[in-house]
């Protein structure tokens, strides 16, 4: 199974595809969109019109995204709310399954600690995935995320219990 990543961002959204195995994740491809467009609407459109091409090339079963944390300031927070909405409806208008992850259970998933820095969650998906190339943060970002899922997504099979009853992730269907 092929889970895709989204760390969103209204300049810089990350991407990263994995493939899930029984035993092992393995990497697929990885990288960042960075938005184009004079307005904010069309910044949105870019990242739609992007990453449904990315779907469409690597053809994942399910999309995974980091779920919205409060910022400092309000304005930032409702445009990456806004570029998350433009990703999920990537995802949903190519019929994926999505889900959400907190910032924390990602770090917690990957590390080993909610309170990780980024550049720690980078080491270690780097190690993981045993990559012999550096990667941008947006880019590690968002294959950590896809790395959480697939997680989740090996537990609720070895044991039967839905992935929900591990975390409070929602999903969303088309």
């Amino acid at each position: 199974m092929i889970i895709l990543g989204i760390d969103p961002g209204s300049r810089i959204t990350g991407y990263g595809f994995i493939k899930n195995h029984p035993n092992k994740m393995e990497y697929v491809s990885s990288g960042f969109i960075r938005v184009k467009g004079d307005s904010f609407p069309q910044r949105l459109g870019d990242i739609f019109l992007q990453l449904s091409e990315l779907i469409e090339t690597h053809q994942p079963q399910q999309m995974s995204i980091e779920n919205v944390f409060m910022h400092k300031n309000a304005d930032s927070a409702l445009k990456l709310g806004q570029a998350r909405g433009a990703a999920i409806c990537a995802g949903l208008h190519a019929g994926l399954e999505v889900a959400e992850y907190g910032a924390r259970e990602v770090k917690l998933a990957i590390v080993g600690k909610g309170a990780a820095q980024k550049e720690q969650v980078k080491h270690m998906v780097i190690r993981l995935l045993s990559l012999q190339q550096d990667l941008q943060i947006d880019e590690s970002d968002a294959l950590a995320i896809a790395m959480c899922h697939a997680q989740h997504q090996t537990m609720q099979n070895k044991t039967g219990i839905p992935a929900k009853a591990f975390n409070r992730k929602r999903s969303y269907r088309r």
